[in-house]
């Protein structure tokens, strides 16, 4: 299959919005009919046995998070429990944080007041 490339300039929005205009719906059953058409289609046993992977943030990231908190490599560190040694090998990449890291990094990166106020044990 060839790769077209376009510019926005050259699509033609109206005819698009015509042609999704003039789509019939999809029932139910016809998804049903699609999926059991599709060998690696999952079923809904498949998506209740699966679970979610978060998977660990890239060394931008972690660099990112630490920068958007205006804090150093031993300042993040010491604030939330890490070896700097451990940032300095994230933020590098040379190291990817582990699932329990992960976790925490990423509830820093929502929340890092609430993660000090754990931590303090208020």
């Amino acid at each position: 299959m060839a790769i077209v490339r376009i510019n926005a300039a050259d699509i033609d929005r109206a005819k698009i919005l015509e042609e999704v205009a003039a789509l019939q719906p999809v029932s139910e059953e016809q998804i049903e009919a699609w999926a059991a058409e599709d060998g690696d289609a999952w079923t809904d046993e498949d998506f209740a046995r699966a679970r979610v992977v978060y998977p660990p943030p890239s060394a931008e990231e972690v660099r990112a998070l630490r920068e958007r908190l205006s804090l150093s490599q031993k300042q993040f560190a010491d604030r939330f429990g890490f070896r700097v040694e451990t940032i300095q090998q994230y933020e590098q990449g040379r190291r990817a944080p582990s699932g329990p890291a992960t976790t925490l990094l990423r509830v820093i990166a929502a929340d890092p007041e609430a993660v000090q106020r754990a931590l303090m044990g208020r």
